[in-house]
């Protein structure tokens, strides 16, 4: 896995506004329909993982877990972060690939 270009990618769709992050509009994103992608940072609690994966599951969407929090946040310019959503089809299926090839 090429973990620099995951960070490179992220980083391009959060400049390209294609990112939401933080719980309620990741939430809101997943319910709406236009979430196509979930990223959960690795050190999340357990209750935070179950609940994002059950999340993910209902919208039938994939949900990768990478990154710490911090690494997370920094990569989308914020704080902390423990979820992230890709909205954006190029990038959402770009991530994917480099998801599934690590």
């Amino acid at each position: 896995m090429n973990k620099t270009k995951i960070l490179n990618l992220l980083s391009m769709a959060q400049r390209a506004n294609k990112v939401v992050s933080g719980d309620f509009a990741v939430t809101k994103a997943v319910q709406g329909r236009k979430a196509l992608l979930m990223i959960v940072a690795e050190d999340a609690s357990e209750e935070t993982k179950k609940n994002y994966q059950h999340m993910a599951d209902d919208a039938e969407i994939n949900v990768y877990y990478l990154f710490d929090r911090e690494e997370l946040g920094h990569c989308i310019g914020k704080d902390f972060r423990a979820v992230a959503a890709i909205m954006d089809k190029g990038f959402a299926d770009a991530l994917s690939k480099l998801f599934e090839d690590r």
